[in-house]
Protein backbone atom coordinates (compact mmCIF):
# COMPACT_ATOMS: atom_id res chain seq x y z
CA UNK A 1 0.00 0.00 0.00
CA UNK A 2 3.13 2.37 1.11
CA UNK A 3 4.84 1.53 -2.39
CA UNK A 4 1.30 2.02 -3.92
CA UNK A 5 1.01 5.61 -2.75
CA UNK A 6 4.29 6.60 -3.27
CA UNK A 7 4.12 5.61 -6.92
CA UNK A 8 1.05 7.90 -7.06
CA UNK A 9 3.05 10.67 -5.71
CA UNK A 10 5.35 10.48 -8.35
CA UNK A 11 3.29 10.35 -11.05
CA UNK A 12 1.38 13.29 -10.16
CA UNK A 13 4.63 15.51 -9.67
CA UNK A 14 5.40 14.13 -13.18
CA UNK A 15 2.24 14.99 -14.39
CA UNK A 16 3.11 18.27 -12.96
CA UNK A 17 6.10 18.85 -14.62
CA UNK A 18 4.73 18.05 -17.93
CA UNK A 19 1.90 20.36 -17.52
CA UNK A 20 4.79 23.68 -16.64
CA UNK A 21 6.62 22.59 -19.58
CA UNK A 22 3.58 22.60 -21.58
CA UNK A 23 2.64 25.77 -20.58
CA UNK A 24 5.59 27.27 -21.03
CA UNK A 25 5.96 26.11 -24.23
CA UNK A 26 2.64 27.69 -24.94
CA UNK A 27 3.48 30.90 -23.70
CA UNK A 28 6.62 30.60 -25.97
CA UNK A 29 4.95 30.12 -29.41
CA UNK A 30 2.15 33.01 -28.24
CA UNK A 31 4.27 35.68 -27.12
CA UNK A 32 7.51 34.61 -29.36
CA UNK A 33 8.01 38.02 -31.36
CA UNK A 34 7.70 39.81 -27.76
CA UNK A 35 10.66 37.30 -26.47
CA UNK A 36 12.63 38.10 -29.01
CA UNK A 37 12.31 41.59 -29.11
CA UNK A 38 13.13 41.99 -25.41
CA UNK A 39 15.82 39.96 -25.54
CA UNK A 40 17.43 41.98 -28.97
CA UNK A 41 16.36 45.12 -26.91
CA UNK A 42 18.60 43.64 -23.91
CA UNK A 43 21.67 43.19 -26.02
CA UNK A 44 20.84 46.62 -27.41
CA UNK A 45 21.22 48.31 -24.49
CA UNK A 46 23.98 46.21 -23.20
CA UNK A 47 26.01 47.22 -26.77
CA UNK A 48 25.15 50.58 -26.14
CA UNK A 49 26.07 50.97 -22.38
CA UNK A 50 29.19 49.68 -23.58
CA UNK A 51 30.29 51.98 -26.15
CA UNK A 52 29.25 55.00 -23.97
CA UNK A 53 31.97 53.66 -21.32
CA UNK A 54 34.66 53.16 -23.93
CA UNK A 55 34.04 55.69 -26.46
CA UNK A 56 32.98 58.41 -24.22
CA UNK A 57 33.31 58.07 -20.93
CA UNK A 58 36.41 56.66 -20.31
CA UNK A 59 37.63 59.24 -23.32
CA UNK A 60 36.49 62.19 -21.17
CA UNK A 61 37.55 61.38 -17.77
CA UNK A 62 41.08 60.78 -19.29
CA UNK A 63 40.44 64.43 -20.48
CA UNK A 64 39.38 66.02 -17.52
CA UNK A 65 41.92 64.40 -15.37
CA UNK A 66 44.44 66.20 -17.63
CA UNK A 67 42.81 69.18 -16.55
CA UNK A 68 43.26 68.59 -13.37
CA UNK A 69 46.89 68.90 -13.00
CA UNK A 70 47.84 72.52 -13.87
CA UNK A 71 44.41 73.69 -11.68
CA UNK A 72 45.54 71.19 -9.21
CA UNK A 73 49.26 72.82 -9.38
CA UNK A 74 47.87 76.18 -8.74
CA UNK A 75 46.34 75.38 -6.09
CA UNK A 76 49.24 73.91 -4.37
CA UNK A 77 50.82 77.17 -5.13
CA UNK A 78 48.29 79.10 -3.49
CA UNK A 79 46.98 80.72 -6.03
CA UNK A 80 43.25 80.08 -5.27
CA UNK A 81 42.24 82.47 -7.96
CA UNK A 82 43.74 81.02 -10.71
CA UNK A 83 43.25 77.37 -9.87
CA UNK A 84 39.54 77.79 -9.45
CA UNK A 85 39.20 80.06 -12.60
CA UNK A 86 42.02 79.08 -14.72
CA UNK A 87 43.63 82.14 -17.12
CA UNK A 88 42.48 81.29 -20.32
CA UNK A 89 45.02 78.94 -21.56
CA UNK A 90 44.30 76.36 -18.55
CA UNK A 91 40.76 75.46 -17.27
CA UNK A 92 40.23 76.21 -13.40
CA UNK A 93 38.35 73.84 -11.09
CA UNK A 94 34.85 76.17 -11.84
CA UNK A 95 35.37 75.13 -15.92
CA UNK A 96 36.04 71.56 -15.14
CA UNK A 97 32.87 71.20 -12.95
CA UNK A 98 30.84 72.55 -15.76
CA UNK A 99 32.51 70.65 -18.48
CA UNK A 100 33.27 66.82 -17.05
CA UNK A 101 31.29 67.35 -13.30
CA UNK A 102 33.49 64.63 -11.06
CA UNK A 103 34.67 62.59 -14.20
CA UNK A 104 38.27 64.07 -13.30
CA UNK A 105 37.49 62.56 -9.38
CA UNK A 106 35.31 63.83 -6.59
CA UNK A 107 38.05 65.94 -5.12
CA UNK A 108 36.93 68.55 -8.29
CA UNK A 109 35.10 69.68 -5.81
CA UNK A 110 36.73 69.96 -2.47
CA UNK A 111 39.64 71.58 -4.43
CA UNK A 112 36.55 74.31 -5.52
CA UNK A 113 35.38 74.93 -2.35
CA UNK A 114 38.52 75.98 -0.56
CA UNK A 115 39.52 78.30 -3.60
CA UNK A 116 36.18 79.79 -2.94
CA UNK A 117 36.43 79.82 0.88
CA UNK A 118 39.92 81.19 0.70
CA UNK A 119 38.56 83.83 -2.22
CA UNK A 120 35.72 85.07 0.83
CA UNK A 121 32.90 83.86 -0.86
CA UNK A 122 31.63 81.51 1.69
CA UNK A 123 28.22 80.60 0.43
CA UNK A 124 30.06 79.17 -2.75
CA UNK A 125 32.43 77.47 -0.73
CA UNK A 126 29.58 75.26 1.10
CA UNK A 127 27.79 74.70 -2.02
CA UNK A 128 30.93 73.14 -3.68
CA UNK A 129 32.03 71.02 -0.42
CA UNK A 130 29.04 69.55 0.15
CA UNK A 131 29.20 68.19 -3.03
CA UNK A 132 32.42 67.05 -2.35
CA UNK A 133 31.65 62.58 -1.01
CA UNK A 134 34.89 61.10 -1.22
CA UNK A 135 35.98 58.53 1.03
CA UNK A 136 39.18 59.18 2.15
CA UNK A 137 38.26 59.92 5.75
CA UNK A 138 41.41 63.00 6.31
CA UNK A 139 40.22 64.76 3.42
CA UNK A 140 36.46 64.20 4.06
CA UNK A 141 36.89 65.41 7.40
CA UNK A 142 38.74 68.64 6.61
CA UNK A 143 35.94 69.25 3.56
CA UNK A 144 33.44 68.92 7.04
CA UNK A 145 35.68 71.34 9.08
CA UNK A 146 35.93 73.93 6.13
CA UNK A 147 32.02 74.12 5.52
CA UNK A 148 32.41 75.49 9.17
CA UNK A 149 34.74 77.74 8.39
CA UNK A 150 32.77 79.20 6.03
CA UNK A 151 29.70 79.39 8.20
CA UNK A 152 32.14 81.55 10.88
CA UNK A 153 32.85 83.65 7.64
CA UNK A 154 28.85 83.52 7.40
CA UNK A 155 28.15 84.54 10.96
CA UNK A 156 26.17 81.75 10.93
CA UNK A 157 27.80 79.95 14.53
CA UNK A 158 24.82 77.46 15.37
CA UNK A 159 25.86 75.90 11.42
CA UNK A 160 29.13 76.23 11.94
CA UNK A 161 29.17 74.06 15.38
CA UNK A 162 27.85 71.42 14.19
CA UNK A 163 30.35 70.94 10.96
CA UNK A 164 33.45 71.36 13.24
CA UNK A 165 31.79 68.86 15.88
CA UNK A 166 31.10 66.52 12.70
CA UNK A 167 34.55 66.96 11.48
CA UNK A 168 36.00 65.79 15.03
CA UNK A 169 33.83 62.95 14.87
CA UNK A 170 34.72 62.17 11.15
CA UNK A 171 38.99 62.58 12.23
CA UNK A 172 38.99 60.80 15.36
CA UNK A 173 42.94 61.67 15.31
CA UNK A 174 45.19 64.15 15.80
CA UNK A 175 43.76 66.40 13.05
CA UNK A 176 40.06 65.85 15.21
CA UNK A 177 42.23 68.71 17.79
CA UNK A 178 41.99 71.80 15.33
CA UNK A 179 38.51 71.17 14.73
CA UNK A 180 37.57 70.36 18.65
CA UNK A 181 39.29 74.06 19.02
CA UNK A 182 37.43 75.58 16.00
CA UNK A 183 34.46 74.37 18.19
CA UNK A 184 35.22 75.87 21.57
CA UNK A 185 35.88 78.59 19.99
CA UNK A 186 32.12 79.28 18.08
CA UNK A 187 31.22 77.85 21.44
CA UNK A 188 32.33 81.22 22.98
CA UNK A 189 31.36 83.15 20.79
CA UNK A 190 28.15 82.14 20.96
CA UNK A 191 28.72 82.82 24.74
CA UNK A 192 28.46 78.51 25.93
CA UNK A 193 31.46 78.79 27.52
CA UNK A 194 30.11 75.70 29.38
CA UNK A 195 30.41 73.92 26.34
CA UNK A 196 33.41 75.67 25.22
CA UNK A 197 35.35 74.60 28.05
CA UNK A 198 34.14 70.84 27.28
CA UNK A 199 35.57 70.62 23.87
CA UNK A 200 39.11 72.56 25.32
CA UNK A 201 39.20 70.12 27.90
CA UNK A 202 38.74 66.88 25.44
CA UNK A 203 42.23 68.48 23.83
CA UNK A 204 44.03 68.26 26.65
CA UNK A 205 42.69 64.30 27.66
CA UNK A 206 42.74 63.15 23.97
CA UNK A 207 45.23 64.65 21.99
CA UNK A 208 48.13 66.47 24.58
CA UNK A 209 50.88 66.09 21.99
CA UNK A 210 48.50 68.09 19.14
CA UNK A 211 49.64 71.42 18.37
CA UNK A 212 46.37 72.82 19.47
CA UNK A 213 47.31 70.66 23.36
CA UNK A 214 50.18 72.34 23.99
CA UNK A 215 48.38 75.52 24.22
CA UNK A 216 45.04 74.22 25.45
CA UNK A 217 45.53 75.39 28.97
CA UNK A 218 45.55 79.03 28.17
CA UNK A 219 41.87 78.17 26.91
CA UNK A 220 41.00 76.48 29.90
CA UNK A 221 42.42 78.60 32.58
CA UNK A 222 40.89 82.30 30.64
CA UNK A 223 37.71 80.13 30.77
CA UNK A 224 37.76 79.01 34.70
CA UNK A 225 39.28 82.31 35.40
CA UNK A 226 36.16 84.38 33.80
CA UNK A 227 33.89 81.95 35.62
CA UNK A 228 35.20 82.02 38.93
CA UNK A 229 35.17 85.75 39.25
CA UNK A 230 31.68 85.76 38.40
Amino acid sequence: MAKQNLKDQENEQEKKVVETVSRTEEFFDKNKSAVYIFIIALLVIGVAVLCYHKFYYQPKKAEAMEQMFPAENNFRSQEYKLALNGDGNVLGFEQIIKEYGAKGGKSVYFYAGICELKLGNYQEAVSYLKKYTGKDPILAARATACIGDAYVGLKKYGEALTYFEKAASKADNIFAATYLLKAGVVCEEMGKTDKALSFYKEIKDKYPQSVEGYDIDKYISRIESSTASK
